[in-house]
């Protein structure tokens, strides 16, 4: 884990904000006593551990979301009530040690909660990866149903129509604010569940004025567990291995999605997501880089302002780090320099700020459970700890909803305000003290605004010239999921001097969620000089990095221009009636959709430029395969050239590989060194993949072994660091693999020179890159880092001997392939995210499977 920098405070007048602490709800602190532990972040967003997620939770985090218990807009009032069935007692529920509410036990809570009043109300927004039923509790004042109706004409009004949102006065008298509080999307952070349960449970009888006026004008939305799986495992992950508060950009796990609908469906204007451990506890906002695409300078104000809210409560309920090991809150954004930025939209505040959140803080109760403490620390500790730990929480629960009883009014009106700076084009407003009065220590490193396009067109592809349609596609229903509107054009037009083919897709900037448009699309920026280490990622780009065409239109008109509203992509799917059928392969969804032919025993040939010939006798099969995955065979006259047949891959790659993998429908056993070390039987295998958590220092002479005369006559790909130390250790390509700074990241600049990178995008994504120096006979460059600055956008310094950064990296091979081995120095199935990457993958197995000798360029 990174160690948070130390650093001095901001200069900054400490603002005092005045709350009430004497609340009927507020709860009592336990006894104590411990010593602080150090200050850390969550860790780094490199993976190394090899992934074990089973195939039946893959399948299920790719299927089709489950529709909610929620009977649709306007169609019920509130309260909601359903009984819960059980689920199975686990007495192994990581949970229980901790004294905390295991999973099992929360279905039999919430059916408790619901008969204590007519204020609790619990849906069912879906399925984690592994199965188990995610709970969301919404507790409010009682609403008829033409009540609630209000409600859902009320919130659209605030986005669809914000000028007239802001002049109504049925929303300033009647619009109950809605708040969001997110529990337990790490799995091993615990207690924001036990302490929102505590909290709904004294929501649900308290009689007290402020309790009544609260519920009365607000809806409160409480996630009781984002991620089960992990709390029942006692793991950060999903079930697939997935961290979720990283998936909000790519929401290929089933929970971001279920997360996703609650921002969409519920508007929230303030958000609580709640994590550990870090002492004293931290609270959102944070350090430069700030996000550039949202309107900052509302957030800051509202976060920074509930923030002091929740730093008196936290502190007020007594802990002390002599009594308790429990130091101070903490306020990143006025007490550190950098180290806990708000750059990337992966984070759930930072991804609510674009659906129109203006109070979104992630906050990290102080005294850490898991991983080595929970395995070491004695029981009674434990559990001291984490009742520490749900008061800390509890208290940040309650400072919030004070705040919004107190700050309703500007809450809505500054979300009513998000909303209309989008749908004008209204300019940003840069902060300042001048545009943020009371929030101390703003400055020049605390500006980041953008200027954002009129529009985007991703044209329909499907011809030589674009991208593959299914791309195309995908990234169209991507937007729309999230709420970004989309138009296509009747006809051909054209936009800023550009002739667009009938089809194309129009995204309007003009738009309520255009900072959503534009964080998804736009390439983002390069911010290496602007902090010396970032949290996590820092580029992401949707448009460079999904395989579609996405022209930027800077300026102009779009009136008169031939659009209509879409509310999904046109379908792909197509099969000509006569002939032998190509398939491109420069798409996941076509991989897919080849992989599904193959495990039929259908006979395909490749063809010299990486498409797939399948027979004319295939026809109906083909038809099911376009139809099922959404692609589009063409006529060929080609007879095609290798036979391919269904690959089975033994994989030590990290979790979102695997993920990425079996999306493609490639069949793949997960193994590592323990794996290896245990006897793992070769003997079903046609090609091995890795990137992580398989040493051959650390393998038995025996699994050694077996490993090496596997590769005498199989395939292997290899990926970053761990790749290339297998490549050297076996002695196949004679390469020289060189590493980049280990924090570096982002969207780069490539230069596709071979069969295996035929078709790619030109920009890809890195993590720690690598690159290939000295290459031997026979080793080809199949791809180049771009010559000068090869980062588009991200961050990537180098290191302190100058050595690592971009300048080192510039025109050196990235991708190197030779016999039956590929390596890439490249990240192109990092955590299922670079759509338009996986095809490189897929080509690079096809190729070590079979091709000849696997040891002819050792």
């Amino acid at each position: 884990m990174r160690t948070t920098r130390s650093v001095p405070a901001r200069p900054a007048l400490i603002v005092a904000l005045a709350l009430a602490t004497a609340s009927s709800l507020l709860l009592t602190p336990g006894a104590a006593g411990a010593d602080p532990l150090p200050v850390t972040r969550e860790g780094s967003a490199l993976d190394d551990r090899a992934a074990e997620a089973p195939a039946s939770a893959a399948r299920r985090a790719l299927a089709a979301p489950e529709e909610t218990t929620s009977a649709g807009p306007a169609a019920r009032g509130y309260p909601r009530r359903q009984t819960l069935s059980p689920d199975p007692g686990n007495p192994g529920d990581k949970s229980l040690k901790l004294g905390l509410t295991p999973y099992h036990a929360i279905a039999p809570k919430l059916n408790a909660l619901q008969r204590l009043g007519d204020r609790v109300s619990v849906e069912v927004t879906g399925r984690s990866a592994g199965g188990h039923r995610l709970y969301l509790v919404t507790v409010t004042a009682p609403e008829t149903a033409r009540q609630a109706r209000a409600q859902d004409r009320m919130r659209e009004l605030i986005e669809n129509a914000p000028a007239s949102a802001a002049k109504s006065r049925e929303i300033k008298r009647a619009y109950k604010t809605p708040v969001f509080v997110n529990n337990n999307i790490h799995g091993d952070e615990w207690e924001g569940t036990d302490a929102s349960l505590k909290i709904i449970e004294q929501l649900a009888t308290a009689r007290d004025a402020k309790t009544r006026d609260l519920l009365a004008h607000s809806r409160l939305y409480f996630n009781i567990t984002a991620n089960p799986d992990g709390r029942i495992a006692g793991t950060r992950s999903n079930a697939n291995g997935f961290d979720l508060n990283r998936d909000f950009v790519t929401a290929s796990q089933p929970e971001s999605r279920a997360m996703r609908w609650i921002e969409l469906d519920k508007q929230p204007a303030v958000l609580l997501d709640l994590h550990g451990y870090v002492n004293g506890t931290l609270i959102e906002p944070t350090t430069p880089p700030h996000g550039e695409n949202y309107e900052y300078d509302l957030f800051l104000k509202h976060t920074y302002a509930n923030a002091l809210g929740m730093e008196s409560a936290v502190n007020a309920l007594g802990y002390t780090p002599a009594k308790d090991g429990v130091e101070p809150a903490q306020i990143p954004f006025r007490d550190q320099e950098e180290g806990w930025d708000d750059w990337p939209p992966i984070f759930t505040p930072q991804y609510a700020a674009f659906h129109g959140t203006v109070a979104a803080h992630t906050v990290e109760i102080p005294l850490a459970v898991n991983n080595e403490e929970y395995d070491e620390l004695p029981v009674p500790e434990l559990r001291r700890r984490s009742a520490v730990n749900t008061a800390v929480a509890g208290a940040a629960i309650r400072a919030t909803l004070n705040h919004v009883r107190e700050h309703r009014a500007s809450l809505v009106a500054d979300q009513i305000e998000v909303f209309r700076r989008g749908a004008t084009g209204a300019p940003q407003v840069p902060v300042s003290p001048e545009t943020v009065p009371g929030v101390p220590g703003i400055g020049p490193e605390d500006v980041y605004t953008t200027t954002f396009p009129r529009a985007y067109v991703i044209p329909p592809g499907g011809s030589r010239t674009q991208r593959s349609a299914p791309a195309a596609a995908r990234l169209v229903d991507h937007l729309l999921a999230n709420d970004v509107r989309v138009t296509r054009a009747t006809r051909p037009f054209r936009l800023a001097g550009r002739t667009y083919p009938k089809g194309s897709y129009v995204v309007d900037l003009h738009q309520p969620k255009r900072g959503m448009a534009n964080v998804l699309l736009a390439d983002g920026r390069d911010i290496s000089g602007k902090v010396s280490v970032m949290y996590d990622i820092s580029g992401w780009s949707l448009g460079r990095l999904w395989g579609a065409t996405v022209r930027q239109v800077p300026s102009g008109s779009l009136k008169g221009a031939p659009l209509r509203p879409v509310t999904e992509a046109a379908p792909v799917a197509r099969v000509p009636g006569h002939g032998d059928l190509r398939l491109r392969l420069t798409d996941p969804r076509e991989v897919a959709a080849l992989n599904s032919l193959l495990q039929q025993g259908i006979t395909v040939r490749r063809a010299p430029d990486g498409s797939a010939i399948v027979p004319a006798s295939a026809r109906r099969a083909a038809l099911m395969a376009a139809r099922t995955h959404d692609v589009s065979f063409t006529a060929t006259r080609h007879t095609g050239g290798t036979p391919l047949h269904r690959l089975r891959v033994a994989a030590a790659v990290t979790p979102g590989e695997l993920f990425a993998l079996r999306e493609m429908g490639f069949e793949v056993t997960p193994v590592s060194t323990a794996v290896l070390n245990a006897g793992f039987d070769w003997s079903g295998t046609d090609v091995l993949m890795v990137s992580a958590g398989l040493d051959p220092a650390a393998l038995t002479a025996a699994a050694r072994g077996a490993l090496d005369a596997f590769l005498d006559d199989h395939g292997l790909v290899g990926r970053g660091a761990t790749g290339a130390a297998l490549n050297a250790a076996t002695d196949r390509l004679a390469v020289k693999p060189v590493e980049g700074n280990p924090d570096a990241n982002g969207v780069v600049r490539t230069r596709n020179t071979g069969g295996i990178t035929h078709g790619a995008p030109a920009h890809t994504f890195v993590y720690a890159p690598l690159w290939f120096t000295d290459l031997g006979p026979g080793v080809r460059a199949e791809q180049s880092y771009a010559t000068g600055n090869p980062l588009v956008s991200g961050h990537w310094r180098p290191l302190r001997d100058g050595t690592g950064g971009p300048a080192a990296a510039a025109g050196k091979a990235s991708v190197v392939s030779g016999g039956r081995t590929v390596l890439f120095g490249t990240e192109p199935l990092f955590r299922d995210h670079p759509k338009g990457e996986f095809p490189q993958v897929a080509g690079a197995l096809f190729t070590a499977a079979h091709s000849g000798s696997a040891k002819e360029n050792g």
